[in-house]
């Protein structure tokens, strides 16, 4: 497994656990806070995980059309 792929499961699976605290507890508002700018920054994180995927997936797609346009 890359090491984007563990950063972005990693990432995905503390946002999990964030979600079920805030789901099942009643945190005070500094926990709270903290726990929301956490998952903030997470979410930030996998974004741009998928923003540079989506760049290279399309960057080979364009390169694998180009090989197919100059095939006669």
């Amino acid at each position: 497994m890359s090491q984007t792929n563990l950063q972005y499961k990693t990432a995905m699976n503390r946002l999990e656990e964030i979600l079920t605290r805030l789901d099942e507890s009643d945190m005070g508002v500094d926990e709270l806070s903290s726990q929301v700018q956490e998952a903030t920054s997470l979410l930030r994180q996998c974004r741009q995980i998928l923003t540079e995927t989506e760049k290279n997936v399309q960057e080979a797609l364009t390169s694998l059309d180009g090989e197919i346009e100059e095939t006669p």
